[in-house]
């Protein structure tokens, strides 16, 4: 089994989640005590699709957080770099249309999308800030961004508690679920070493991106960042 180092070497991370792939989602539910499927919930709120639009979910893994867009009447393509978490995915969720892809070399072309949105996922590219960008480039003027993340909880106590969680107490409980339990010491050391949400929201408006706000969820072990492309960067002849 492969666990990634923080460097996040793309064959290394990609490997892991291959070894994780096939119970997935059950070790994610039982980690957060079921808070995923909020905030999946609350990613669709924030994302906001509608019906007819296009929607890229990066990082969708097996689709368990694609499959609301479809049911919105969006159409939504999930995309990923683990083939496991995509087999694991056409098994369950036949009907979308997954596709392979590196967050740094999106395989679409500009402005393709009206929303995109990355769940858990941006904190394991290699290079995040490539990703915002190449988000912000498959994504049409005007359109959405979404990025639910880890991040840093707002109650000193209550940080202090989930820190001793995630070094102390995760890696057990994912060896009593996981597939590859080593791989829950990688997402314990990458979440402590993740920016809070300022920074955050400073890397994705260095990335191009506008009007970036974000919420905290859970006391903050969970922030969403929104924000949208500006409409005058529309890169088409004739355009503005």
């Amino acid at each position: 089994m492969t666990r990634a180092d923080l460097d996040k070497q793309p064959a290394e991370v990609r490997a892991m989640f291959d070894d994780v792939a096939r119970r997935y989602d059950v070790t994610n539910d039982v980690l957060s005590l079921g808070q995923d499927r909020r905030w999946r919930r609350e990613v669709l709120v924030a994302a906001d699709p509608k019906p007819g639009e296009r929607v890229l979910d990066l990082a969708a893994g097996t689709g368990t957080s694609s499959q609301p867009f479809r049911d919105r009447g969006a159409t939504v393509v999930p995309c990923d770099f683990s083939v496991g978490m995509l087999r694991v995915g056409k098994r369950t969720l036949p009907h979308l249309p997954f596709v392979a892809g590196d967050g740094t070399r999106l395989p679409f072309a500009d402005a393709s999308f009206d929303a995109v949105t990355i769940s858990f996922g941006l904190r394991n590219v290699v290079d995040p800030d490539a990703g915002l960008r190449e988000l912000h480039r498959v994504t049409r003027p005007g359109g959405r961004l979404v990025v639910c993340e880890f991040s840093s909880p707002t109650a000193a106590p209550f940080r202090v508690a989930y820190l001793e969680y995630l070094m102390r107490a995760l890696p057990p409980v994912a060896r009593a679920v996981s597939s590859s339990p080593d791989a829950y010491v990688y997402l314990a050391e990458s979440i402590r070493a993740w920016p809070d949400q300022p920074a955050l929201a400073a890397r994705i408006a260095g990335a191009g991106w506008q009007a970036v706000e974000w919420r905290n969820l859970s006391g903050g072990i969970v922030a969403l960042h929104r924000a949208t492309r500006q409409v005058t960067d529309d890169p088409r002849p004739g355009s503005r």
